[in-house]
């Protein structure tokens, strides 16, 4: 999987995230498919987090990086 594209989709999300006042990091991308990231900010302890990976993060990835089959959020 190209973690190229990973990096830049999640830079084309990232300010929607920032406007609301959290953040988001990268941590890796693994030959499965999974791509492991770390919620910050306002994001990190929001009860719709999940919601937030799922719906915008993982969605956004999987649209650009077909590859990408999950997206785990690393506490």
């Amino acid at each position: 999987m190209d973690k190229e594209k990973v990096k830049q989709v999640i830079e084309k999300i990232r300010p929607q995230l920032q406007m609301d006042g959290g953040d988001i990091e990268l941590i890796s991308v693994e030959d499965d498919g999974t791509v492991r990231v770390r919620l910050l900010g306002h994001c990190a302890g929001c009860m719709h987090a999940q919601q937030t990976l799922t719906y915008g993060v993982e969605r956004a990835l999987k649209q650009f990086v077909p590859e990408v089959k999950q997206v785990v959020n690393m506490i």
